[in-house]
């Protein structure tokens, strides 16, 4: 919620929001730096930066889709927006995870110069900037497919 500043917050109803004060607290709610980060990351989601995630997104996750025909290790994609998955497995019937093959085309494709984030046992996770734009996007994924090529 502060473009990667420590912050933290809470949203609920105002029914739910019936503690005495000081009963709840939040280690990262009241820094003013990260609180300025916040208002600005509004601000910018506000003006346009949602949309791309949108728009991006789909491209992203069409791209992807067609791991699935290409590449037999691919068990799933899934997500939103911009924050997608992919999930590695040996076995696509019975979706056996392949952590050892995720974190080969993880290391692979860091040393071609694309950072990725393993997630859970078997996914690779995208969580790339919001305001990001599709040639940057299939730039690392032609990174990711040629390492993945490699691994078939």
């Amino acid at each position: 919620i502060a473009s990667g500043m420590p912050m933290g917050a809470i949203v609920a109803r105002k029914s739910m929001m019936t503690w005495p004060s000081g009963a709840h607290a939040n280690t990262y709610g009241g820094n003013a730096l990260a609180c300025a980060a916040a208002l600005t990351t509004i601000r910018l989601l506000e003006d346009g930066m949602i949309d791309n995630a949108v728009t991006v997104g789909k491209h992203m996750e069409q791209r992807l889709e067609t791991w699935m025909d290409r590449y037999p290790f691919i068990g799933d994609v899934r997500g939103k927006g911009l924050m997608l998955a992919v999930e590695i497995v040996s076995d696509r019937v019975n979706k056996t995870a392949d952590g050892a093959l995720r974190d080969k085309i993880v290391d692979l494709s860091f040393e071609k110069g694309v950072l990725l984030l393993g997630a859970g046992p078997n996914a690779i996770r995208f969580c790339p900037p919001l305001n990001i734009d599709e040639a940057t996007i299939d730039a690392g994924l032609d990174v990711m497919e040629k390492v993945m090529d490699g691994l078939r």
